[in-house]
């Protein structure tokens, strides 16, 4: 039986197992030998970071072509207007080609979220907002590539959904073992 964990990624700790320099990495966290992530985060980036030790399992999480869904909560600087928002939705235009559609929603701070170490930097004449964004890919640095596009660059950015598990009620630096779902709970669909 295959295993999986859930892990809280804090901000600032590499995705991987192996040192590099003096940020804290995985094995900093995760005590069990042979699971890997399936998917990664940024350093700058927080959350959900599922880790397994069956490879087959692995791919169907990490890979785009699965359309898992992943849900991310981002704190933007500025007002989200109709028009973004709408971008968003649609999908837009970056460098390595066009996005999937996503669905975004403007929601107040999200209930639950623990404080950021380091706090992000507070700018008494800029505005801030979190989005609610689910995306079905997950190409490197996403979410802040195409908020930037429509002029809503993300501040604080948080991994809160990957499939069926969710990192709510977990503290930065936590992590679980969960049950294997069902094949059909891995299937994103469209």
């Amino acid at each position: 039986m295959p295993r999986v964990l859930i892990f809280n990624k804090p901000y600032g700790a590499l995705c991987q197992f192996s040192a590099e320099g003096s940020r804290p990495t995985l094995k900093d966290f995760i005590p069990v030998p042979d699971v890997y992530p399936a998917g990664r985060l940024d350093a700058d980036s927080e959350g959900l970071v599922v880790l397994t030790d069956d490879g087959a399992l692995q791919a169907a999480i990490a890979d785009p072509r699965h359309k898992l869904p992943k849900g991310y909560w981002a704190q933007v600087e500025g007002t989200p207007d109709r028009k973004a928002l709408e971008a968003l939705r649609a999908g837009v235009e970056l460098p390595d080609g066009p996005t999937r559609p996503a669905t975004v929603h403007v929601i107040g701070e999200p209930a639950g979220l623990w404080p950021r170490v380091p706090p992000i930097r507070f700018r008494r004449a800029i505005p801030t907002a979190w989005l609610e964004m689910g995306l079905r890919e997950g190409r490197n640095r996403q979410v802040r590539r195409m908020t930037a596009l429509v002029g809503l660059p993300t501040l604080r950015l948080v991994r809160y959904r990957v499939g069926p598990w969710d990192v709510r009620g977990m503290a930065p630096g936590e992590w679980r073992q969960v049950a294997v779902p069902a094949a059909a709970a891995l299937r994103g669909g469209d």
